[in-house]
């Protein structure tokens, strides 16, 4: 299990910066649609040559398949990877780590009933975001609703983890990745031109270091990091595969000012603290045993 967490702590904290380098010169959505099919049609050739026949999956798990990429790929990736366009990379993975508290909420309008330091680790949390979005991107050059692109997309990945825990889903966690790879790929590159992008961009203006960030993204973003957490949420509490969401932003803050020089703002500093901590005591207040 830490081996997998270390996995997606890492691999997850730099795909901030490598997105970031991706959006120089590919179209946003096209190149996250790129980045999905490219792992999703490399794993699932893989998975079939191995097995001697393509995997068979239950149509009841292949719509839970469908709903999740969507979820979490098309909704939380492709908003994220539009949004970095105009949101530094670390400043994206500080209001992405708001994906535990948003899992809380969704807990509670399902009638689930968290303890009172849970709640009050909610609120914090959201003084923080709330900091982020109103003061902190201001702070950077970034706009509001720039920033509330992130959070809709920390809200779709949410939607889409708790969803993943819930619903029928392949026993075999490679294939449920591979599958929602090529699903969510497949709804990005869709989406893409009809929200205005063009193919002709990405044969005309890509870039040598924005190729490489679509492989980087790919390879380690998606076939090593996507399968550890899959496997993750079908064999870990949801409160430990939580944990990535206050790794991934100090990575990529790091990451961010270090490969492109990004500059980081006392309120930005002071929001993600907020919500790093609020996560915390979220998550320890959960992994308590109840008396």
């Amino acid at each position: 299990m830490w081996a997998a967490l270390i996995v997606v702590y890492l691999a997850w904290g730099s795909t901030y910066v490598a997105i970031r380098i991706m959006d120089r010169t590919i179209p946003p959505l096209i190149g996250a649609g790129i980045r999905y099919l490219m792992a999703g049609a490399a794993m699932f050739a893989f998975l079939s040559i191995r097995r001697g026949a393509p995997p068979r999956v239950r149509p009841r798990e292949l719509a839970s398949v469908a709903l999740v990429s969507v979820l979490l790929l098309t909704g939380g990736n492709g908003f994220v990877s539009y949004a970095e366009r105009h949101v530094p990379a670390g400043l994206a993975a500080l209001v992405v780590a708001s994906v535990p508290l948003w899992l809380l909420v969704i807990r509670i309008l399902t009638r689930d009933r968290p303890r009172n330091a849970t709640l009050g680790g909610l609120g914090v949390g959201f003084l923080g975001v709330a900091l982020l979005v109103l003061r902190g991107g201001r702070q950077q050059g970034v706009s509001v609703p720039d920033l509330l692109i992130v959070l809709a997309a920390s809200l779709s990945w949410a939607l889409g983890s708790w969803a993943s825990s819930r619903l029928p889903m392949p026993g075999d966690a490679a294939v449920g990745t591979a599958l929602e790879m090529v699903i969510g790929g497949a709804a990005l590159a869709v989406l893409g031109p009809l929200l205005g992008e063009h193919w002709s961009t990405l044969a005309l203006h890509a870039s040598a270091d924005s190729l490489l960030a679509v492989a980087y993204l790919a390879v380690v973003g998606s076939v090593l990091a996507f399968t550890a957490y899959v496997w993750l949420l079908q064999h870990a509490p949801i409160s430990q595969v939580s944990t990535y969401a206050y790794v991934n932003p100090v990575v990529a803050v790091a990451l961010g000012a270090v490969l492109l020089g990004e500059r980081v703002s006392t309120t930005t500093i002071l929001g993600g603290t907020i919500i790093v901590l609020a996560v915390a005591l979220v998550i320890r207040a959960e992994a308590r045993p109840i008396p």
